[in-house]
């Protein structure tokens, strides 16, 4: 096995390269302009949507070809020879899973590993030009310090031509602009364009745009809007139209990604018979309506979840679970992309996925294998005194004066909240166990929230369970 393959897939690879780097101390990336001359020959470019000009999809021509580059291996010391290359001082991040959009061609470069110092991506180790396994999905992408290298000049870096693309959407209220409540649901669809804000014509317009939209904005679906009232006040106002034709088929997780144009700078007559675009979206369960707006109405039960998001810093982020038959689990990443992240969060109650995190970027889910083992005197006393050690999976309990019967073993790690933690549903597991005076069998153990309500309450009629009060 290659020793790549062991710091690729272990945890605790990982981890002590990331404590290796701690203490050597990582090499800051060079911002001196010097000469490139192992990049004769190549040439490079930022490509794909949507995105700003310091970041995109990195392209490369060699031999009159262009290619990319796959995501394996992939690390920031990349990122930064490469934006070197193409004329800005240092990365400050790196994409993977064709963020911005798949590339065509070859793929030039594959399991690229560099130290961060190099002068050419040349001078990096890799499998080799044009010996790759990946598919276009796994094009990797850059985002560059928005600032040059002094003094910069190459012309192996090609300017993509910048095409009009939607940068940004947002609503605004026809009506009462900075004084309405927050969030905004309904109002004038505007978009961005490099000459600033401008409207889009509804003429074509269809549920399916709107529902692209709506996600875009965090928002997990659209509903209808009185258009005559609009239409009768865009009659009493200018409006400037920089967008029109859009076409979405509704599963798109951005409007730039919609069949659409752009008027043009000598358009004299824009939107000609329609009006401006008006979209109603419906607000998730985190933005409640306030009694002032609706009267107050009895919440309904609401069945338990089938899925969640577990191990997230912030809400609308984790790792994605899903309860069958009254346990919860995981999902493959394999084919995880921003379309199928965009279903699970509209399905709890957000809009369009922002990005589709792989590897288990968010924590591996119930799978350690424990070896237990007499390390002599360990474990818990009589009277809970702790005695035991760090570094060994198992502890023992004395149960001197325990009677013979049916319990449930409980060890709660983290019990009075004293460390900040994302998630504290976890931290409990839970057991079946029998002792019979001599022995103990142990049974259906799991993490505190790994089953259904359902199925956690017939977990605590254990039949012929013995109180587990301590006396």
């Amino acid at each position: 096995m290659r020793l790549v393959s062991i710091w690729q897939w272990s945890p605790w690879g990982l981890l002590l390269w990331q404590l290796c780097s701690w203490c050597l101390g990582s090499p800051s990336p060079s911002t001196a302009p010097d000469k490139k001359t192992g990049s004769q020959g190549l040439r490079f470019r930022l490509a794909g949507f949507p995105r700003k000009p310091y970041e995109g999809r990195v392209e490369i021509q060699r031999a009159g070809e262009w290619g990319t580059i796959c995501d394996d291996d992939f690390t920031l010391q990349a990122a930064h020879v490469l934006c070197r290359e193409l004329g800005y001082t240092e990365a400050t991040g790196w994409t993977h899973s064709a963020k911005y959009g798949a590339g065509t061609g070859r793929i030039w470069l594959d399991n690229l590993s560099c130290r961060g110092t190099e002068q050419s991506v040349t001078e990096c180790a890799s499998r080799g030009w044009g010996n790759s396994d990946c598919t276009h999905d796994e094009d990797a992408g850059v985002i560059c310090k928005d600032q040059r290298l002094p003094g910069f000049s190459d012309s192996n870096v090609i300017e993509v031509e910048h095409h009009l693309q939607v940068e940004e959407v947002r609503l605004r209220p026809a009506v009462g602009w900075g004084r309405r409540p927050l969030p905004v649901t309904e109002g004038l669809v505007e978009v961005r364009l490099p000459g600033g804000w401008s409207k889009v014509c509804d003429k074509g317009w269809s549920a399916h745009n709107s529902h692209v939209v709506c996600g875009m904005l965090g928002f997990p679906g659209e509903k209808r809007v009185n258009t005559a009232f609009y239409r009768l006040l865009a009659q009493r106002q200018q409006h400037s139209f920089g967008l029109h034709g859009v076409a979405c088929v509704g599963t798109e997780a951005h409007l730039s990604l919609c069949s659409l144009e752009f008027y043009r700078a000598n358009d004299t007559t824009r939107c000609a018979g329609g009006g401006p675009v008006v979209v109603s979206c419906v607000a998730g369960p985190l933005y409640s309506v306030s009694s002032g707006q609706k009267k107050q109405q009895q919440p309904k039960p609401q069945e338990e979840a089938r899925v969640r998001l577990k191990g997230g810093a912030h809400p609308g982020e984790g790792r994605v679970e899903v309860l069958k038959a009254g346990t919860w689990g995981t999902v493959c990443d394999r084919k995880w992309d921003v379309q199928a992240a965009s279903v699970v969060c509209r399905e709890l109650g957000f809009g369009s996925a922002r990005e589709a995190l792989t590897g288990a970027r968010m924590g591996q889910d119930v799978s350690k294998r424990y070896e237990c083992a007499n390390f002599g005197e360990q474990g818990i006393t009589v009277g809970c005194w702790d005695l035991y050690r760090h570094d060994i999976d198992c502890q023992w309990i004395d149960i001197t004066d325990v009677k013979p019967g049916n319990y449930i073993l409980q060890v709660i790690i983290n019990p009075n909240f004293e460390v900040a933690e994302s998630d504290f549903t976890n931290n409990a597991m839970k057991c079946n166990c029998k002792y019979d005076g001599h022995r103990i069998w142990v049974h259906n153990c799991h993490i505190g929230d790994a089953f259904s309500e359902e199925a956690n309450r017939r977990f605590e009629r254990y039949p012929g369970q013995t109180s587990n009060q301590v006396v």
